[in-house]
């Protein structure tokens, strides 16, 4: 009985040994940060509003949409994001000029950051943009703008380590470089509406992984 006893004992140690193996494996920290959802579905929770333009939630999807004004627009997150692996879908409607912000702020409707491009074809969707600085640092080639799929639903991820960024369009590789400025810089999440007007995005399934 008492070897019964011992064994079972050692087995359950093994066991405990090996879960906190796994959970350490990635990051180091036996509490591992599973993604996170940043839109609900429901309203606005966790983002601001920032200019006069629309942002509002219809049937569980996350719509931006020009108003009266036409001028920029943007959704930030109440959190900062420094290092993150994120995914999202949008589907334009319209002229879908917009983006992704990541590392940025926001003071009033200037932005300070850098924008991973939302736009119409041949216009270097998945591409990285410094806004008020550099300008573009990486656009895409010829050969990749057909992977945007106009009027559908398209998956983009981003996922940037310290200075590392890289962009995914609907799984297809399309930005992995390394920049020093954005490697130092923190900041929100914001989703943009560029100026001019007639411009329509939906947006669903915003999950983001702390890394």
């Amino acid at each position: 009985m008492l070897k019964t006893r011992q064994l079972l004992l050692i087995c359950c140690a093994i066991l405990f040994v090996n879960s906190a193996f796994l959970a350490t494996r990635e990051n180091g920290d036996p509490q591992v940060k599973k993604p996170v959802k940043l839109f609900n579905g429901k309203d606005l929770s966790g983002w601001k509003i920032n200019g006069t333009e629309k942002w509002y939630v219809e049937k569980g999807e996350l719509i931006c949409e020009s108003g009266p004004d036409k001028q920029y627009g943007y959704l930030t997150t109440d959190k900062f994001y420094k290092n993150f692996d994120l995914s999202l879908q949008f589907k334009q409607e319209a002229n879908g000029n917009s983006g992704v912000f990541f590392r940025s702020t926001v003071d009033g409707t200037k932005v300070s950051g850098w924008q991973v491009e939302v736009a119409p074809p041949n216009h270097d969707t998945g591409g990285i943009y410094e806004s008020y600085g550099r300008n573009w640092l990486v656009q895409i080639p010829e050969e990749k703008e057909g992977f945007l799929k106009m009027g559908e639903w398209n998956t983009l991820r981003i996922k940037a380590v310290g200075d590392k960024v890289q962009t995914w369009l609907n799984g297809n590789a399309m930005v992995d470089f390394d920049d020093a400025k954005i490697g130092a810089a923190n900041g929100s999440i914001a989703l943009q509406i560029h100026d001019g007007g007639g411009i329509k995005v939906r947006w669903k399934n915003i999950m983001l992984e702390e890394l």
